[in-house]
C-alpha cells in the first residue's frame, strides 16, 4: 500500500513537472513569436514612415538621408526588441535577471576598457548619420578606401570600389570623409599641347568642343555650366599643360571627362594642334681637337 502511494506521488510529481515545462515552453514560444511579430511590425512601420517622408521631399539628397536613417532605425529597433525578449526568456527559464543586470554593469565596465574601439565605432556611426556626412549611394573616400557606399550601419560602412572589391570600414577608423556626390561636381581636365603651338587657339578649340558637347541632349542636363578654362597650369618636359573644368551633376564627372577628352583628341587632330609625347634628343659629342 505504501509503495502504491509512493508511485502515485511520483507520477503526480512527474506530471506536474512535465506540465510546468510545457507551460514554460509555451510561454517562451509566445515571447519569441511576439518579439518576432513586434520586430516585423516595427520595421514595416519605420519603412512606411520613411516612404511617407521621402514622398514629400523634392531633394534627392534628403531622400537618401531618410533612407539611411530609416535603415539605422530598423537595426536599432530589432536589437532592442531582441534584447528584451532574451531577458524575458531567461526569466522563464528560472534565471534571475536582476543579478545579471547588476553583473552586466561591472562586466560592461570591464569590457568597455577592452572594447573602446567598438564603442567608438557606434558613437562615430551615430554622428555620421546625424550630421549627414554620407549616405547609401554616395561615392566617398574614407582614408585610403574609396568607392560606392552600399551600406551604412552604426558599426561600419561598406564600400565597393571600381574593381568590384568590397571594403568594410569600421566607423571608429573614419577621421575624414571626402564625399564626391553632393550638390555638384567638377570634371577637372588637364590638356597638354606642344610648346610650338598657339595656346590661345588651343584654348578656343577646347571651348568650341565643350560647347558642341554641352548642346547635345545626352549632356544638356549633365553639364551645368560652360567649360571654365583656367589657363596654363604648368610646363612639363614635352608639353604645356592647360587646365579646365566642367561643373556637372554629382557622379557624372568621370563620364563627362572621358567623353570630352575623346572629342578633344579628335578636334586637335582636325585643327592640326600638336598632341605631344615624351621625346629624347641625342646630341653627338664633337671629337676633341688634335
Amino acid at each position: 500500500m505504501h509503495s502504491s502511494s509512493t508511485l502515485l506521488q511520483y507520477i503526480a510529481d512527474t506530471w506536474a513537472a512535465f506540465g510546468g515545462l510545457m507551460s514554460a515552453a509555451l510561454r517562451i514560444l509566445v515571447i519569441v513569436g511576439a518579439a518576432w511579430l513586434t520586430i516585423v511590425v516595427t520595421q514595416r512601420g519605420i519603412r512606411a514612415v520613411r516612404l511617407r517622408i521621402a514622398s514629400r521631399l523634392d531633394d534627392p539628397e534628403a531622400v537618401k538621408r531618410a533612407e539611411t536613417l530609416g535603415r539605422a532605425a530598423r537595426y536599432v529597433a530589432a536589437v532592442g526588441i531582441s534584447m528584451i525578449a532574451g531577458m524575458l526568456v531567461l526569466s522563464e527559464l528560472g534565471v534571475s535577471v536582476a543579478p545579471l543586470l547588476g553583473a552586466a554593469g561591472v562586466v560592461g565596465l570591464a569590457i568597455g576598457f577592452g572594447a573602446q574601439s567598438l564603442v567608438k565605432d557606434y558613437f562615430t556611426g551615430c554622428f555620421l548619420l546625424l550630421e549627414n556626412q554620407l549616405r547609401q549611394g554616395d561615392v566617398v573616400r574614407l582614408g585610403e578606401h574609396s568607392g560606392l557606399v552600399e551600406e551604412v550601419t552604426l558599426r561600419y560602412v561598406r564600400l565597393r570600389d571600381y574593381d568590384g572589391n568590397v571594403h568594410f570600414v569600421p566607423n571608429g577608423q573614419i577621421t575624414t570623409v571626402v564625399n564626391m556626390s553632393r550638390g555638384h561636381a567638377h570634371a577637372v581636365i588637364d590638356v597638354g599641347v606642344g610648346y610650338g603651338e598657339d595656346l590661345a587657339h588651343a584654348m578656343q578649340v577646347m571651348r568650341d568642343t565643350a560647347s558642341r558637347m554641352r548642346a547635345e541632349p545626352a549632356f544638356a542636363r549633365t553639364i551645368l555650366e560652360p567649360l571654365e578654362v583656367a589657363g596654363v597650369e604648368r610646363w612639363d618636359a614635352s608639353a604645356v599643360i592647360q587646365r579646365a573644368r566642367f561643373r556637372v551633376m554629382p557622379l557624372e564627372q568621370w563620364t563627362v571627362r572621358r567623353e570630352y577628352l575623346l572629342r578633344l583628341h579628335r578636334a586637335f587632330l582636325e585643327s592640326g594642334i600638336d598632341i605631344p609625347y615624351p621625346q629624347l634628343t641625342v646630341h653627338a659629342a664633337r671629337p676633341a681637337p688634335t
